[in-house]
């Protein structure tokens, strides 16, 4: 039949939005690929149209005073450098950031207008970036870690008291230990101040705490990251000298 996969795009504002029919799933990865890498090119020899998209709504900038707006494009800024949440996500946060029992001062549409701005703003920074980032490197380890048996978790659950509650729920059959980071270490590596690594045994004891510690210390030295450890299974495991940048997807 033809036209099995669906491929769109969108080339800056909504009237530039693209769509193409392909045949091959080959095609479709490789256009995605060649996107993701920001490669000349990467939309040739595929007969992309412009669809009506119907026409661009106006949203009014939100009424904030200069101090509110700092504050929320600051806490926004923040969770985007951090990496990890969607458009959608970030939206609804710079919907309810602000809200108070009598105010509410950002629609819906003021926030998803600021999520979408600030996002393809970092989106333009991060194509200067070259090489692999040291959020990279992070997950290169922890794919090595979890190939050995032991569960990795990135922004894991928002804090400590939930992450060590809900860990062994994650683990695979086998698994020995776990190590993680919650969101509220992820804020932290995002402005700057290095990331917190919580780790332990599945058996509870200090023993295979202090292995699985010494196992996830080697592993992230091995792709080049700077730890801060003492051996203490007691003692989280810190990395410094981290150059927090997480490219964005989607």
């Amino acid at each position: 039949a033809g036209g099995d996969y669906t491929l769109e795009h969108r080339d800056g504002a909504p009237d530039r939005h693209f769509q193409v029919l392909a045949d091959r799933p080959e095609a479709v990865s490789a256009a995605m690929a060649g996107w993701a890498r920001q490669e000349t090119g990467w939309d040739a020899g595929l007969e992309w149209r412009l669809l009506d998209m119907g026409p661009a709504r106006d949203v009014p900038p939100p009424a904030l005073g200069a101090d509110e707006r700092a504050e929320l494009e600051g806490r926004v800024r923040e969770v985007l450098v951090g990496g990890y949440a969607s458009r959608a996500e970030l939206a609804e946060l710079a919907e309810d950031y602000l809200v108070t029992e009598d105010r509410r001062p950002l629609s819906r549409e003021q926030a998803q207008a600021l999520a979408d701005r600030m996002w393809l703003e970092r989106v333009e920074e991060q194509a200067e970036w070259e090489g692999e980032t040291d959020p990279e490197r992070l997950t290169r380890a922890f794919a090595a870690l979890e190939a050995a048996g032991i569960t990795t978790r990135e922004n894991f659950t928002c804090c400590r008291s939930c992450g060590n509650a809900e860990i062994g729920a994650e683990a695979a059959p086998g698994a020995r230990g776990f190590v993680y980071f919650h969101t509220q270490c992820t804020d932290s590596a995002a402005v700057g101040r290095g990331l917190m690594l919580l780790y332990g045994g599945f058996d509870g004891s200090e023993e295979t705490t202090a292995a699985v510690g010494r196992e996830v210390a080697a592993a992230l030295e091995a792709v080049g990251l700077t730890t801060a450890w003492d051996g203490d299974p007691g003692r989280a495991i810190h990395l410094t000298e981290l150059d927090w940048r997480r490219r964005l997807v989607g």
